[in-house]
Parts: C-alpha cells; sequence; structure tokens
C-alpha cells in the first residue's frame, strides 16, 4: 500500500515540475488525465518548419544517399544535435517525443510519408492513395486489396509526395497538367491525378516493380501454368508463333510476357518497346526503348507507333511490345506480317475472343480508312496465338485459355480454343482439338531447344 501511495506521489511531483517548467518555457503542452503528455499542433508545426529548413541545409553527399536507412538514422540524430532550442525549451520527459517525431517527418520529406512502410514491403503489389484523410490509402497483397490505417492528413503532403517523384524525371503536375505519368528509379510504374479533376483532393497510384518471376515460380509458387503448358508455350516461341497475352488489369500479363520472351533463342535479336520498363531480360543481343511523354510546353513526344516504325528499321528477329492500346496496333500487324514472325505483346480483354474485337478497333484509330475485311485478314494472317489470363476472387492468376488463329471465312475470323481452365479439375486441359498451325511445330528441332512437349501433342505434331 505504501508503495503504491509512493508512487503516485512521486507522479503528482513529476506533473506539478513538468507544470512549473512549461509555465516558464511559455510552451502549450497538453496533459491529459492518464498523465501522457504529447506536443501541441502548434509545437508540431513549428518543428516541422525547422525540419524543412534544416534538411535543405544538410550536404549533397548526405542526402544523395538519403533511400538508405543507416543514412537516414544519421540523419535523424544530426537534425536532433541541431534542434538545440527545442533541447532547451521541451522538458526532458518530451525529448523522446520530439525525436519520434523527427523521424516521422524524416519520413515525410525524404521518403513517402504514410505510404514508406508499403514501399518497403516487398510482398505489397499496388499502392493507391484517394486523397487526404483517413480511409483514403488502400494497398493489393497477394492479389487482395486492403484498407490501411496509415494516411495523409493534408493534400500538402500528398502533393509533396507526387512533386518528389515526378521532378527528377522531368514531368509537371499543376491545374493546367493535372495528370501525369511518371517511373520510380526502380522502375515502378507512377499515375497521379489532381485537383480540379480529382474531387476527393490529390492522388496517386503506385503499381510496383518487383523481381521478374522465374517460370519456377510461376508454376510452383503461383501456380499460374503447369510445366506441360511450360513446354508447349516455349515450343510456340521457338517456332516464331507471334503471341499476344491478353486479360485484365493485373491479371498477369506482362509476367508471362516476360516469361515467353525468357524463351527466346541467345542467337536472334530483340528490340523490346514499353510505356514504362517493366520487361527484365537477360539475352545478348537486345535493345530496349522506351516511350517519351511531352515536355510542358507540349513537344517532344515519342509514341509506341513511331518506336514500332523505327524498329523496323533496325534489324530485329523479334519486337516485343510492352502493350498495344491504340494506334500502334497496325504498325505491330504489319510488323508481324512482313518477316518479323515471333513478336509477343500484350492487350487489355475480357476474352480471347474480346482481344480481336479490341485490335479491330485499335486498328482504326490509326486514321487509316480501311474496310473491316481488309483489318479482319491481316489480324488473322499477323497473330498466330492468344494466351489469355485471368485473376480470381482470391487473388489468384491463372492461364485461363490458350487459342488459336486458323485463318478467316467470310467476314469471320476463326479461332479454336486449343487448352481451356477447368475450374472443377483446377488446371488447363487441353480442349482435343488441335488445329493445323501446330503443324509448323514439325519444323523446328525442338529437342536440340531442350524442349519436351507433351507425348499427346507430340503424337498431333508428327501425324
Amino acid at each position: 500500500m505504501m508503495n503504491g501511495l509512493r508512487k503516485i506521489s512521486r507522479n503528482s511531483n513529476r506533473l506539478f515540475l513538468l507544470k512549473e517548467g512549461l509555465k516558464k518555457s511559455g510552451k502549450t503542452i497538453m496533459v491529459s488525465e492518464n498523465k501522457e503528455v504529447s506536443l501541441g499542433r502548434s509545437d508540431k508545426e513549428a518543428i516541422r518548419q525547422k525540419i524543412r529548413m534544416l534538411v535543405m541545409g544538410l550536404s549533397k553527399e548526405m542526402l544523395a544517399q538519403k533511400y538508405r536507412k543507416d543514412i537516414k538514422e544519421k540523419i535523424v540524430i544530426e537534425l536532433m544535435d541541431r534542434l538545440e532550442d527545442e533541447k532547451k525549451n521541451y522538458p526532458q520527459l518530451l525529448y523522446e517525443q520530439i525525436r519520434e517525431y523527427c523521424q516521422s517527418q524524416i519520413e515525410e520529406i525524404l521518403g513517402f510519408g504514410a505510404i514508406q512502410p508499403y514501399i518497403n514491403d516487398p510482398e505489397v503489389s499496388d499502392i493507391m492513395v484517394n486523397g487526404p484523410g483517413a480511409g483514403n490509402v488502400f494497398i493489393e497483397k497477394h492479389g487482395r486489396l486492403h484498407q490501411v490505417e496509415e494516411y495523409y492528413t493534408e493534400a500538402e503532403q500528398i502533393m509533396n509526395v507526387i512533386e518528389m517523384i515526378v521532378g527528377p524525371v522531368g514531368r509537371v503536375i499543376d491545374e493546367s497538367n493535372p495528370m501525369v505519368d511518371a517511373r520510380l528509379s526502380d522502375g515502378s510504374r507512377f499515375n497521379a491525378i489532381i485537383p480540379p479533376l480529382a474531387l476527393n483532393g490529390p492522388g496517386f497510384s503506385i503499381r510496383k516493380f518487383h523481381a521478374s518471376i522465374s517460370l519456377k515460380d510461376l508454376i510452383e509458387k503461383y501456380e499460374t501454368l503447369s510445366w506441360e503448358v511450360a513446354e508447349i508455350l516455349k515450343a510456340f516461341v521457338v517456332a516464331r508463333f507471334n503471341i499476344i497475352a491478353s486479360g485484365g488489369t493485373g491479371s498477369g500479363k506482362t509476367t508471362i510476357l516476360n516469361i515467353l520472351s525468357d524463351f527466346i533463342p541467345d542467337d536472334e535479336r530483340v528490340i523490346t518497346i514499353e510505356d514504362a520498363a517493366e520487361l527484365k531480360l537477360t539475352k545478348p543481343d537486345m535493345v530496349r526503348w522506351e516511350t517519351r511523354k511531352a515536355n510542358a510546353e507540349g513537344k517532344g513526344e515519342i509514341s509506341i507507333r513511331q518506336l514500332v516504325k523505327n524498329a523496323l528499321r533496325a534489324r530485329p528477329d523479334r519486337i516485343v511490345i510492352g502493350e498495344v492500346r491504340g494506334e500502334e496496333a497496325l504498325d505491330m500487324l504489319q510488323a508481324m506480317n512482313t518477316g518479323h514472325n515471333g513478336s509477343l505483346t500484350t492487350g487489355h480483354a475480357n476474352s480471347a475472343r474480346d482481344m480481336l474485337s479490341r485490335l479491330e478497333t485499335m486498328v482504326l484509330m490509326s486514321g487509316m480508312e480501311l474496310p473491316v475485311r481488309a483489318i479482319r485478314e491481316q489480324i488473322s494472317s499477323a497473330i498466330d496465338v492468344i494466351i489469355h489470363t485471368r485473376r480470381l476472387k482470391d487473388g489468384k492468376r491463372r492461364v485461363e485459355e490458350i487459342c488459336i488463329i486458323e485463318g478467316i471465312d467470310g467476314d469471320n475470323i476463326l479461332m479454336s480454343s486449343f487448352m481451356k481452365f477447368d475450374y472443377h479439375k483446377d488446371s488447363l486441359e487441353r480442349t482435343g482439338r488441335t488445329p493445323n498451325l501446330i503443324q509448323r511445330l514439325s519444323e523446328v528441332d525442338l529437342k536440340a531447344y531442350g524442349i519436351n512437349i507433351p507425348e499427346w501433342l507430340e503424337k498431333e505434331v508428327k501425324s
């Protein structure tokens, strides 16, 4: 009982001395009923502004290494050494709180603030900020969306993050140009939109770049396809089939494209064309090209269509386009029809059949007044295989269907389903139909490339 009274007495004396110290220093700090002490809003803002001024005075050498964890700790220590006034004016009881607040401000100034933990988390694939305020930050983890506790309290904080990202890459975002696409230093894709277009305040999304997923991981860890299907796709690539990987957003199209591109033999020249460089190939003779957005004056834009045209002059064996979404589809089809067999690309579509319809629409966007019949003839002769991917409700990604283009009959493109995902068996199964195009596999010595296609397919190829 006496110990308890002594403890209460010591706490009371401590609070009394604290209050007296605050009166002398003139500081306004809230002391709550449960005896926890916290900084007032005015004190936080004063420290924040002082930290920003101190950061501006840090050496360029230190700021150049700001993304290293040990450097960040050194910056915090140096700032605390420079905050002499705060050491004198604030009681010792609050010193650790000031230090913690300094650390959070350093994350906001040198890092990305509220989302920094998710930038660092390798399991997070997407980060979405819908505006300032609680409940406006979402992440995607293992294919599922989650609302997180962290958030930005003010629109200014979000704008600071946006400007921190777009500034170094020469992009401008303001009221006259309220949307921007950019790429982070690690290859992650960034999109931001601000008022007056964004009614909830400035917001952005980050599609994080991940190191290329290996074929083994894709099969054994993620179960996107099987070893049998992988051997079939490898045979298609070596036999120089023109392939499109279709699917919705986040369904795994780019991952499939990465795997397919890795199957290209090393003795072939490859040119990759992308809006944001995501493909990670390790081919001896490879050239990587990336589009460029217009500058602040609206000049200097280089589109995928321009790069595709230029690629034809660079003696490619294969052209790999990250994604077709517009008028460049016509140039891609012409490239596939003029000796550049084995080209690869991706496209957004709800199904393999829808991918054909989208290609028609994209060709019409080129401004060429071509009859629908001519467009469909181009598509049917250029595209050989469509690999359709889907993201399931549980977040898993699957190759849902492999379709073969067999030609054109009248005005209709003939397409047959070669393999289709069986949701009862939870696997990609052959449909029993073997299109004539498969006979092209007999023209290639697959064994020389270490390819072992399934026995059932080998019989069909030889028949």
